[in-house]
């Protein structure tokens, strides 16, 4: 397995652009990939540009008849077909939409394939992530699901363990309904509770389909107000354990930078720092378990679009490059230029919030039946280990 990692990314990825009143701003990305080329992290990684996902690759988990939809609209967003969740509020119709959306899937699934041949031990596609897409509907800021796509690909190839960890301040929706039912995907994601946030799902009696599928879908919903110690918590008292259980054969990760306090669509209280330490724990948790670290990296949400997205994600590609950028670094000022030049605001100054030394309780120490971030925990350890033979 190569030793250098892959960075998926193709200047066109930016063109999935719903408008300017939209919160997905796609400066988000033009902005992280040239922080990441401040830092060279680009020359620590291979920069691959992946072919679009074609109709065969797409119908791997979205019907025939909403990728037509998605082409219509693509073609006269005026002809949107709102039954299909196109030309809403959420997914406004833009020209060229089918075209964007199938480049960044292209991405996911170009990374997955690589990870899957060996080329390299992990991939990162910044741009993917976009986690809410249906089978037959556009949801969420998201037309098609790479993130699925991505999984879906795996199983093509022979894979038959694959984890997907979902860190996304919402619900990872749309790829716990696509692998509902099949026990080699394994889906953990960690969220905002469901009764405070879109898409109003995730809860920890949510763990899979009958059957086979039964214990497949694991569900940590959050406190509104959850900052670092309890969030990191969360996942240490949860994705540790069932990752070792499971032991899969790629890990697919997805990093929504919308968990961060800043971030004006929710109502967590994390840092970039935090953040980081998640990263990190991902790609250990890779090279642990995931037959010698095979990882697969997303983006997500993250509508800070100045000071918090392209931090983190920086970040995320510096860890996958074995090369982590320090926090304490004094971001370069041709970047803090460069937003100010497309944005006209002021960049931030550091890779950190001042919080470099998070810290959380482990489970193991016990847990407080009064405190609400450990009754969530305690409710997904209830609901799901049981089902795949842990202890709660």
């Amino acid at each position: 397995m190569s030793g250098r990692g892959l960075l998926m990314w193709d200047e066109a990825v930016t063109k999935y652009d719903f408008g300017s009143s939209h919160p997905m701003d796609p400066v988000r990305l033009a902005l992280t990939m040239g922080l990441v080329r401040s830092y060279g992290l680009d020359r620590a990684m291979t920069v691959v540009a992946a072919k679009a996902a074609g109709d065969s690759t797409l119908r791997l988990v979205h019907r025939e008849d909403y990728v037509a939809a998605v082409r219509a609209a693509s073609a006269d967003p005026r002809s949107a077909d709102q039954s299909y969740g196109l030309g809403t509020l959420d997914d406004p119709a833009f020209a060229g939409m089918h075209e964007a959306s199938a480049l960044i899937a292209g991405q996911s699934v170009g990374a997955a394939e690589a990870v899957w041949r060996g080329d390299a031990a992990h991939a990162v596609n910044f741009a993917g992530g976009l986690h809410h897409a249906m089978p037959g509907s556009a949801a969420g800021f998201c037309i098609y699901n790479d993130a699925s796509l991505a999984i879906a690909r795996l199983l093509e190839l022979g894979a038959e363990r694959v984890a997907y960890v979902d860190v996304d301040v919402h619900h990872g929706d749309g790829v716990q309904a696509a692998f509902w039912d099949d026990p080699r995907v394994l889906t953990i994601s960690l969220h905002e509770h469901p009764r405070m946030l879109f898409p109003g799902t995730g809860w920890p009696e949510e763990t899979g389909g009958t059957g086979a599928g039964e214990g497949s879908a694991v569900n940590v919903a959050l406190p509104a107000g959850t900052g670092d110690a309890g969030w990191l918590r969360a996942f240490h008292s949860v994705v540790p354990e069932l990752l070792a259980d499971f032991r899969p054969q790629v890990l697919v990760t997805q990093h929504g930078a919308d968990t961060h306090f800043e971030d004006p669509l929710a109502h967590l209280a994390v840092s970039l720092d935090a953040q980081r330490a998640v990263q990190e724990a991902c790609h250990d948790l890779a090279h642990e378990y995931a037959d010698g670290g095979r990882w697969v990296a997303l983006g997500g949400g993250g509508y800070a679009v100045v000071d918090v997205v392209p931090r983190s994600w920086t970040h995320l590609v510096g860890i996958a490059a074995h090369e982590p950028v320090d926090p304490e670094s004094v971001i370069p000022s041709s970047w803090r230029d460069e937003v100010y030049a497309r944005t006209r605001q002021l960049a931030p100054a550091r890779m950190t919030d001042g919080r470099t030394s998070v810290t959380w309780r482990p489970w193991e120490e016990g847990y407080d039946p009064a405190d609400r971030l450990d009754q969530a925990v305690l409710a997904t350890r209830r609901a799901v280990f049981p089902l795949r033979g842990l202890l709660a």
